[in-house]
This record gives structure tokens, C-alpha cells and sequence, in this order.
């Protein structure tokens, strides 16, 4: 009975002290604040430039992206931040290409990763389009595609987004890239985060199963309390 016991409190504690109850962002600069740029304005970084901390901006020749501040008003829209003071344009200053930023991670192969991030859009000022979609490559390799089409007249609306892959190697490789067309001026980008979310398992308990665990722990030791008062009436 107390092997069992025990055995009950390792698992649990095994669960409870899983990465995915650690939510440390593998990230730098995921909410693009530095470098910091001039309040209600915004600054442009083209391709190769390594000017946004810790991203590289990717595209083609002539394109760019933008750090936008979040107090920055435009044909009656405001562009706040999601998160912070600051956000990426990934649509530039009417560049509108396959422009984005990169950014390579340390991993662990076989590890599962949770990538999170939010995508802004706002259907106003006539110049902004009508969605914003943002592709990510996975070392090279287009892997998703997301699309925020809600519609928001006078002021950026924030989608969260969330996927989970498995790492192939000990680095990782992630590219967000504009997803819109020549027209559209305006795709956002805020508050990326990357979370190692430990092994790929399988064959392990979930929580769900420990809760049977300990139903069949509780029904032993009823059965041995009935046995034992079962034996003093003999």
C-alpha cells in the first residue's frame, strides 16, 4: 500500500513540475521594444539589417519592415501595441513583398516547442487592406500560414495564435513573413514566444489518468479494509 502511495506522489510530482508549467520564452525581443523608436512614429529595417534586437530581416532587395510605436495614428487609425510599446509592421513602408524577420533558437531534438504570437489588423484608413497573414517557415520550410480577417475600422485588432512543433536539431530556425498582398499596408506582428515543452512521449499518464491512478489506489486500500475487518469477525 505505501509503494502505491508513493508511486502516486512521484508521478504527480513528475506533472507538476513538467517545462509546460515553466513558460520561459526562448524568444529575444519578442514584442520588438528595442530598439526603441520615436513615440508615435515608427522606424524601417531592411533586409540583413540585424538593427531589431535579436531578429535578422529577411526578403527581398528594396523591402523593409517596420518597428512601430504604439501611439502612432495614421488616416484615423491607431496602431497600438498587444503587448508593450512597441510592434512590427511586417508590410514595411509600401514595400509589400515577402518581407519578414528571422530569428534561430537553441532546441532540443525531439522536444516539442510551443510557438505563440499575436497578428494585428484593422480594416480602416483605406490604405490597410482587409486581413493580415503572416507565414512561418520552420528552418526554411513553410510550416504555417495564419490569417486575421476580423474587422476593426479604427484601430488594430490583436489574434493570438498558437501552434506546437517538434525540433530536428539542436537549432531552430523561425521566419515570419508577410503573408499580404502589394496593397495592403499594414500586417502586425507582436509579443512571438517560444516555450520547450519537454519530450515527446508517449505511453505516459495524463492527468486525466492519474486521477484513475488514484481512484484505484483508494479502491486497494478499501478492499484491504474490508478484508481486515472481514478476518476480526472470524
Amino acid at each position: 500500500m505505501r509503494a502505491l502511495r508513493m508511486a502516486f506522489i512521484s508521478i504527480a510530482a513528475t506533472v507538476a513540475s513538467s517545462p509546460a508549467g515553466h513558460a520561459v520564452s526562448l524568444i529575444a525581443n519578442g514584442s520588438f521594444e528595442t530598439p526603441s523608436v520615436p513615440a508615435g512614429s515608427f522606424s524601417l529595417f531592411n533586409p540583413g539589417s540585424a538593427g531589431i534586437t535579436g531578429w535578422t530581416v529577411v526578403g527581398p532587395r528594396g523591402t523593409d519592415v517596420a518597428i512601430v510605436s504604439t501611439t502612432f495614428v495614421q488616416n484615423g487609425v491607431t496602431f497600438q501595441a498587444f503587448d508593450g510599446n512597441q510592434w512590427l509592421d511586417l508590410t514595411g513602408f509600401n514595400s509589400n513583398s515577402t518581407e519578414g524577420v528571422s530569428q534561430t533558437v537553441t532546441t532540443i531534438a525531439g522536444h516539442q516547442y510551443q510557438l505563440s504570437y499575436f497578428i494585428g489588423n484593422t480594416t480602416g484608413g483605406g490604405i490597410f487592406g482587409t486581413t493580415s497573414t503572416v507565414d512561418v517557415l520552420v528552418n526554411g520550410a513553410p510550416t504555417f500560414a495564419d490569417t486575421n480577417s476580423n474587422v476593426s475600422a479604427t484601430s488594430l485588432n490583436w489574434v493570438p495564435i498558437t501552434h506546437k512543433f517538434t525540433a530536428s536539431g539542436s537549432a531552430t530556425t523561425l521566419d515570419f513573413i508577410n503573408g499580404d498582398p502589394g496593397n495592403d499596408n499594414s500586417n502586425g506582428l507582436d509579443d512571438v514566444a517560444l516555450v520547450d515543452l519537454g519530450p515527446v512521449v508517449t505511453g505516459v499518464a495524463e492527468p486525466g489518468s492519474l486521477a484513475l491512478l488514484g481512484a484505484g489506489i483508494g479502491s486497494l486500500g478499501m478492499a484491504g479494509f474490508y478484508r481486515r475487518k472481514s478476518s476480526r469477525r472470524v
